[in-house]
């Protein structure tokens, strides 16, 4: 064989193996049916949506959310126990997690996008949020504009890293934007002086600002450079789990629960310090508790 012809004969081998790697996860409710197990991936300093707390136990508005869809789950397929393995993801590898059958459910923070929705299927959505920034109070930063020629720090992989990026090219303001592993090292870089503002969606910004050793000290500024709803993140192609999921987060959102869920990390004292986020539930999100649904903003 000529070795053109073997290069691609042996080219079209892999693209065929790696479907079938893709083809041989098997759809998610027989799976867990099968192993009466199920892989939930959760954010390890997403506060308050998905986090570990002083006991390394994760907590967190998306992580209740999620542990309600988890008794859904066991009571459509009736089993008598339900075992759930918790799995940390980043913002780096939770797509590529839930690609390969690591993760069934992934509930955080995660932006529903029409790029990602190429790659995994979202839920309905569970927030809405909107990407500002976190700056010192005698900063003198209002707004984007103000980092012209300033350090800047974003969460490696998320949608503001995309969206801050984009934005210094077009506007040519010269920032210099730095790229941490999780919102908790993005805000120590904040803290820490080596940046002079943390871009991020707004609730995770209030987070974060709950457990700094002075929270007064910041404060969250800026017109939102867009508006975001988090959804919970499954496999493509997985139409019977999808309909179970959607179902069991619509019921929680109509039925008022998520409005009680709301008020327990937004309006009420939270670990790890105890300090309440003071955070009312904007129209965006009472909208979205009246009329669940599974789009993305952009």
């Amino acid at each position: 064989m000529h070795p053109i012809f073997r290069s691609l004969v042996l080219a079209l081998g892999l693209v065929a193996a790696g479907s079938a790697v893709a083809q041989d996860v098997p759809p998610t409710l027989k799976r867990i049916a099968d192993t009466g197990t199920i892989s939930l991936g959760h954010r390890e300093s997403s506060i308050p949506f998905s986090y570990y707390d002083d006991n390394q136990q994760v907590i967190g508005y998306s992580q209740e959310i999620m542990l309600r869809v988890a008794d859904a789950v066991k009571a459509e397929l009736k089993l008598p126990a339900l075992n759930i393995k918790l799995v940390p993801v980043t913002s780096q590898n939770r797509i590529p997690l839930v690609q390969n059958g690591t993760v069934d459910l992934e509930c955080g923070s995660t932006s529903n996008t029409v790029e990602r929705a190429r790659q995994v299927s979202f839920t309905n959505s569970i927030f809405v949020v909107g990407t500002r920034l976190m700056t010192k109070k005698t900063s003198g930063i209002n707004d984007f504009p103000d980092l012209a020629g300033k350090n800047v720090v974003v969460t490696a992989g998320t949608t503001s890293e995309r969206l801050l990026r984009r934005y210094n090219e077009e506007k040519g303001l010269k920032m210099n934007i730095i790229s941490a592993k999780d919102h908790g090292e993005s805000f120590l870089t904040l803290e820490t002086g080596r940046a002079v503002a943390f871009m991020m969606d707004d609730a995770l910004l209030y987070g974060e600002r709950a457990k700094a050793k002075r929270p007064d000290e910041w404060t969250v500024v800026g017109t939102p450079m867009s508006q975001e709803a988090y959804g919970c993140m499954l496999r493509k192609d997985d139409a019977a789990f999808k309909k179970v999921v959607d179902a069991a987060i619509a019921k929680i959102m109509t039925s008022g629960e998520a409005a009680k869920i709301y008020d327990k990390w937004f309006n009420k004292p939270i670990p790890p310090k105890g300090l309440n986020l003071a955070w009312p539930p904007s129209d965006a999100v009472q909208h979205l508790f009246k009329n669940p649904n599974d789009k993305p903003f952009e």
